[in-house]
């Protein structure tokens, strides 16, 4: 990108394999679509209906800059209910998506030049926003042999005097990993010993299989040091609808409140409105929808590792992502990756996108029908990889 008007930050953006594969997706009828993760479920209509009832009744307009009160409340109570956690209204925020949430963050608490560790592979648009802050991305590895957990032990040798915090994703996008408690107690004793900040992306919370999930914040401690990100968009399968809500010290929910009013002002009230429902009542709906994905991930990795020269982790330990090592088929991620979409019209996503330790595996992503799955595998299977 070379022009005049153009900013410096949004220059040196470089476009995702990702961004690519959907341009070249197009005109082929019969893709099977595995690359992005959207649940193909439509938001159960109890939690749709709850947020139109609430806009009938005059829930269409700007709501205070930190969220409506007994939105947050729901927040507070489901927490309580669910993880056993205690929180004050003062540690909540409800914003326009997790994503934005994640991006005000790193606003409220980077300076330029602090180094934020990331375990790689990881999402893409954590390097972004920190980066954006001005902030220093630095890459730590997480393995296979590990499952992908990540590992204190691998992030220390990292950490310099420049170094202001951690990103967690957990359960992670894209390897799927699961972190035991003992990973989250070491991970803080980590940011305790160096005082660093933890981010932790928390919106796959319902995707847990290996282990119960388990926050960051049932850490004694971890609370004071800890930005839990959530949101209705996994867990309530409405990506749509552009919900999350923020768990931190309330400095820094200060800071995103302040930050927050300059860009979108407030989340939307409609949304907040279903959110509340959810929260509340929202469980129920949700259960037969995880117990499909789980069924989905556990039945497409069993027939992955019957592909010759693919694997998987097998049962997978969370998410709605497989994270495929191809390595054995001579090809790299990327080549794996063109190969599939232009000769199975199935679309994947080639691991180094995550970063380097993603280099040899693909992610798939679960969002489509079983039998959706099985024809992607039948057909990957056919090309004799």
């Amino acid at each position: 990108m070379d022009h005049k008007f153009i900013a410096d930050r949004a220059a040196k953006f470089t476009p995702s394999v990702l961004m690519q594969l959907q341009s070249m997706m197009s005109g082929m009828d019969d893709i099977i679509d595995l690359s992005i993760g959207d649940p193909d479920f439509t938001t159960p209509e109890p939690i749709l209906t709850a947020g139109y009832q609430d806009a009938l009744k005059g829930y269409t307009h700007y709501s205070p800059a930190k969220g409506y009160p007994d939105v947050i409340q729901a927040v507070i109570d489901s927490y309580k209910k669910k993880m056993n956690i205690d929180l004050d209204a003062d540690r909540v925020i409800i914003e326009a998506s997790s994503a934005y949430s994640c991006f005000l963050a790193c606003f409220a608490t980077i300076n330029p030049g602090d180094e934020i560790l990331l375990a790689d592979p990881t999402f893409l648009a954590y390097k972004s926003q920190i980066a954006y802050a001005g902030g220093v991305p630095v890459f730590f590895p997480t393995y296979e042999e590990d499952h992908w957990r990540i590992k204190a032990k691998n992030a220390e040798p990292f950490i310099t005097e420049k170094t202001k915090g951690i990103f967690l994703c957990n359960p992670n996008n894209p390897t799927g990993a699961c972190l035991h408690k003992e990973d989250l107690q070491a991970i803080y004793d980590l940011a305790e010993k160096y005082d660093l900040l933890i981010y932790a992306d928390e919106i796959y919370t319902s995707y847990s299989y290996e282990v119960p999930f388990t926050s960051m914040l049932t850490i004694p401690g971890a609370a004071e040091r800890t930005i839990v990100l959530n949101s209705l968009s996994k867990n309530f399968v409405a990506t749509g609808a552009r919900l999350g809500w923020v768990i931190a010290p309330p400095e820094i929910i200060t800071s995103m409140m302040r930050l927050g009013v300059n860009v979108v002002y407030t989340a939307p009230s409609i949304s907040q409105r279903m959110a509340k429902f959810a929260l509340e009542q929202g469980e129920a709906y949700l259960e037969p929808i995880m117990a499909e994905f789980k069924e989905r991930m556990f039945k497409t990795a069993e027939r992955i590792n019957r592909i010759p020269h693919l694997s998987v982790q097998s049962p997978p330990p969370g998410s709605f992502y497989l994270f495929v090592n191809v390595k054995e088929t001579g090809l790299d991620d990327v080549e794996f990756t063109m190969k599939v979409l232009k000769d199975a019209h199935v679309t994947v996503v080639p691991g180094s996108d995550f970063g380097d330790q993603g280099k040899g595996y693909v992610r798939i992503c679960a969002t489509q029908a079983l039998p959706k799955l099985l024809e992607a595998c039948d057909r990957i299977e056919k090309l004799g990889l």
